[in-house]
């Protein structure tokens, strides 16, 4: 097989370095796009992967654009791909103007945008919350004082990602607190978001994703993930599980939803990451879709458990190639992360598990002394571990035990301030 030149939008991030050393051990050359101040944060395991980078400013979409077509065409680029969820309506630019596999760029804002995504959804019939959008304050108390907004209710931004500012809501005053929080969002490199917010209305039931491929219009699905969430008014993935078994009726009625959603995302070359609640009585309701491979560590849990390359499997799909996507092992994998009681300093973490048998990843990403906070985001993470088992029920419960024996302390910021000095003093 002829190596092939690729540029990877983004190389940062566990996913897309794995996405990286993936085209290398394919005989691929790989150039990354990325900012100036991410590029200069790569370590030097990812710059020694790396033929060459390109630096632009995303935070200017359409030079952005044109940086990466331009690029790609100098080095002869014969596949682009990216995992960054900030990218991925980018990307299908990039690929439709190079003439390469990609999504639709005409529909690829519905698998960034909220707001779009939800009317997205309306129009392909697909079982979603139904939505309001709010503007600006006015519009979302409006909508209040018109009792158009049940509680409890979701609260989120139309533009992040990692459930960043999203609330459950369970009065007016938490709705308007929520509203505030999910403007204060920023996104990633700097980039400009769409200011609106949605007001959903709440799905209860059990959480899962379901992870695909679509190649021409085809999706495979490769499993689905199971969810563990935090309690309270912020609803923080806390790890995830796979391959979850549902009943075969089930699964085929979630698939159903699932296929929707990637045609009303235009996602017709590239992987897909769906959220799903199934509530008690069975029905699905799809709350999300990504244009991407399920973050979180799912790509890593797939290989364990599934003996799935997702990353190899990817590469073919940017490339025109029939992806291998057939599972080699029947096990499961559970993957836990770590999060801070509260915010303030890193003091310890002590009971991290080691790796070894049935262990096969512990990373803490966060150093002692580092300011932590409560977890309100995926992000605010501090390290994870992967547990694999041949038995589903054994993995989880080996994962929560492990995770059960960890305890970490952090050090209230007011405990670590230095003390004012007065003038008479």
């Amino acid at each position: 097989m002829t190596p092939s030149r690729v540029l990877l939008l983004e190389a940062a991030g566990p996913e897309s370095t794995a996405l990286a050393a993936a085209a290398v051990a394919s005989g691929h050359q790989v150039h990354a796009a990325t900012d100036p101040t991410t590029h200069a944060t790569y370590p030097p395991d990812l710059k020694a992967l790396l033929t060459g980078s390109l630096l632009t400013d995303f935070t200017r979409p359409g030079q952005a654009l044109n940086d990466i077509i331009g690029y790609a065409r100098r080095i002869g680029a014969n596949a682009l791909l990216t995992a960054n969820e900030y990218l991925t309506e980018l990307l299908a630019h990039a690929c439709a103007a190079l003439g390469l596999p990609g999504n639709d760029p005409d529909r690829a804002h519905a698998a960034r945008n909220k707001a779009a995504m939800s009317e997205a959804f309306a129009a392909h019939g697909i079982a979603a919350p139904r939505t309001r959008i709010a503007g600006d304050e006015d519009a979302l108390r409006r909508l209040l004082a018109a009792g158009k907004i049940g509680f409890p209710c979701v609260v989120k931004p139309a533009d992040a990602a990692g459930s960043a500012g999203v609330t459950i809501a369970r009065t007016p005053a938490e709705a308007v607190t929520a509203w505030r929080a999910a403007r204060a969002v920023r996104g990633m490199y700097g980039l400009p978001l769409d200011s609106r917010v949605l007001v959903q209305e709440y799905a209860d039931g059990t959480e899962y994703s379901v992870e695909s491929v679509t190649q021409d219009g085809q999706a495979a699905h490769l499993c689905t993930t199971a969810k563990t969430v935090t309690a309270g008014m912020h609803r923080v993935e806390t790890g995830h599980s796979l391959p979850a078994a549902l009943p075969l009726h089930l699964e085929h009625a979630v698939h159903r939803q699932v296929e929707r959603a990637i045609a009303a995302a235009g996602i017709q070359n590239g992987a897909s990451h769906t959220e799903v609640i199934v509530s008690p009585d069975g029905r699905c309701t799809v709350i999300e879709i990504a244009a991407r491979l399920g973050a979180g560590h799912i790509g890593f849990l797939l290989q364990h458990a599934l003996g799935i390359d997702p990353w190899t499997a990817l590469w073919d799909t940017a490339l025109g190639r029939p992806a291998d996507l057939t599972p080699t092992r029947r096990a499961h994998a559970a993957v836990r992360f770590l999060t801070a009681p509260g915010t303030g300093r890193l003091a310890a973490v002590h009971g991290l598990p080691q790796p070894g048998p049935g262990i096969p990843a512990v990373h803490l990403r966060r150093a002692v002394g580092e300011r932590v906070e409560a977890p309100r985001a995926n992000r605010g993470r501090l390290g994870h571990f992967i547990v694999t088992s041949p038995d589903a029920a054994a993995a989880e419960r080996r994962a929560d035990h492990l995770l059960a024996q960890v305890t970490i302390q952090v050090t209230p910021e007011e405990a670590v301030q230095p003390k004012r000095v007065g003038a008479g003093t």
